[in-house]
């Protein structure tokens, strides 16, 4: 006991370390993340102003899919699309998939989603299944298109049927949220108007 009041302060410092910096801290940070990406995500508008809007002026991007297939951007053309940027290793990423996963199962026959990653394959599918998630996973098999370039993971973007990027955001948000449907529910309603 005498030990533990002693180092107190050092066994304090290295328990925060592991957490920082270590696998062992993830899922913590993960809750305490989505957490905070819920009440931003409630308080902040996700849509870009109408002038910030921009369009992709090309479609030319190629993905790979989980069973190897290539996979052209441009076959999602003139279809509302969901696209994020994440990685296993992400906090941020991984506190916002039980979101993005409920969101797919609500509107994965209407909005085109594409999680797009960078990480090892194996690492991908190990993670898709332990934590039992079904939404489709791509490889980028070229350069992204320019609008949706970011150094930040995670990034998402809702691109609407006529490609104008509506939504762009660096960073976790509850992506299962009455605003988000809302904005889809829109988005999928002027597409069903403009046939």
């Amino acid at each position: 006991m005498n030990f533990i009041k002693k180092n107190l302060s050092n066994i304090l410092f290295v328990g925060f370390i592991i957490f920082l910096f270590t696998p062992y801290g993830l899922p913590v940070r993960a809750v305490l993340i989505r957490g905070v990406s819920m009440v931003t995500t409630r308080v902040f508008s996700l849509e870009k102003d109408v002038d910030e809007q921009v369009v992709l002026d090309s479609y030319q991007w190629n993905l790979i899919d989980k069973d190897g297939n290539r996979v052209p951007f441009e076959s999602f053309k003139n279809r509302v699309v969901l696209v994020n940027f994440w990685a296993t290793w992400c906090p941020p990423c991984v506190a916002e998939m039980p979101g993005l996963q409920d969101l797919y199962d609500r509107y994965g026959d209407e909005v085109s989603f594409l999680f797009v990653t960078s990480d090892k394959k194996q690492r991908v599918f190990d993670f898709m299944k332990n934590k039992d998630y079904s939404f489709p996973v791509y490889f980028e098999a070229s350069r992204s298109p320019a609008p949706m370039i970011s150094n930040s993971l995670p990034t998402t973007y809702v691109i609407d049927q006529n490609g104008k990027v509506v939504v762009e955001k660096v960073g976790a948000a509850d992506w299962n949220s009455p605003k988000v449907h809302r904005l889809l529910d829109n988005l999928l309603q002027l597409k069903k108007v403009a046939r």
